[in-house]
């Protein structure tokens, strides 16, 4: 006669409250987080010795060719008619404040020449972007 006792099979734990806790801090993450597009145009960035907020609301990226791109829109001509455009959809929404105007957030590489972001301004302006905020990278001074 055997009296020895069987094994019990231990219990096992399940895995289901832990994935449910993934899967809620997954969603938690991508509902918060701000997923930027990458910029349309591979640009260098001027150094500047302090930070600032930028505040505009549109992004304007200006290679160091003289390329001009806005969101997925590249080349001056078509640049020019997709934020006239926009203008018109913020204002149309109550983003133009007073008569100032939208502003733009301009990207433009450190290697482009002056001539090119002196005549790009006046263009900008005559479209109702009277103030452009030039984006620089923290940290460079020496």
């Amino acid at each position: 006669m055997d009296f020895s006792e069987t094994p019990r099979p231990q219990a096992s734990e399940s895995v289901v409250p832990m994935i449910n806790v993934v899967f809620l801090l997954l969603i938690f993450f991508l509902m918060t987080a701000e997923i930027a597009p990458p910029d349309p145009l591979e640009l260098d960035l001027p150094d500047a010795g302090v930070e600032a907020e930028i505040t505009a609301p549109l992004p304007l990226y200006l290679g160091r060719d003289g390329t001009l791109a806005f969101r997925d829109v590249q080349g001056e001509e078509a640049v020019l008619r997709a934020l006239e455009l926009e203008r018109i959809a913020l204002c149309a929404d109550g983003g133009c404040e007073g008569a100032s105007g939208p502003s733009i957030a301009m990207s433009a590489d450190r290697e482009v020449s002056a001539a090119i972001l002196a005549a790009l301004l006046p263009k900008l302006a005559a479209l109702g972007f009277p103030k452009v905020e030039l984006v620089t990278r923290a940290g460079g001074g020496a």
